[in-house]
């Protein structure tokens, strides 16, 4: 065989190894086609998966409120009790001449003040006893103490504990009018009442 046809028969032969050893295709993963790919059968329609439901919306019976702050609507919750006195929210009471006895119109009083206490369980009173002018200073002094104390055990009957109620006697040194006739002499034969403490 000559030179030129061993060149053509290696030329040859080399092509087809060359050729036998192209590039290859990349084996199949068997992985399922991701969303938007096309599918890798013949035919095949690629669907895209439902989207999930929406959650449901909140129940507002069992859904946490935030806190809020509360707002009392009572009058009296943010005063001291200087402050209540000047309200006048407790009622004096007023005495017949020279008696400590609790008529009708001061039992309704002291009722009243009773409804108080026991809507603020949380205050002291003290009950002040006064006199008009008339007698001595002696005198006065050991009727206001039983002007104070019966209405103290009015109230006490009423409900409300004897430890929150105090009593003192200031005879006739404290009048609420300062006149010299009945008029005065009626304001100012009474029992008043001040909160001490709340």
């Amino acid at each position: 065989m000559s030179r030129s046809s061993l060149s053509s028969l290696y030329v040859a032969g080399l092509l087809t190894v060359l050729s036998a050893c192209g590039p290859k295709q990349p084996p199949a993963t068997g992985a399922s086609p991701g969303p938007g790919s096309q599918a890798q059968f013949p035919g095949a329609v690629s669907t895209p998966a439902p989207r999930p439901a929406p959650p449901p919306p909140p129940d507002p019976a069992t859904a946490i409120q935030p806190d809020t702050p509360v707002v009392s609507s009572d009058p009296l919750a943010g005063l001291d009790a200087d402050a209540i006195n000047k309200q006048g929210i407790l009622s004096p009471i007023f005495y017949r001449y020279d008696s400590d006895a609790i008529d009708e119109a001061g039992q309704k009083v002291l009722m009243a003040n009773a409804d108080v206490l026991k809507k603020y369980p949380t205050w002291a009173v003290t009950i002040e006893g006064h006199s008009d002018e008339r007698g001595t200073a002696e005198y006065n002094l050991a009727l206001g103490e039983r002007r104070a104390l019966a209405a103290k055990t009015y109230l006490i009957s009423l409900g409300i504990a004897a430890d929150r109620l105090r009593t003192v006697s200031y005879g006739k040194e404290f009048p609420f009018d300062p006149g010299h006739d009945e008029a005065a002499y009626a304001m100012n034969r009474r029992g008043h009442f001040v909160v001490t403490a709340k």
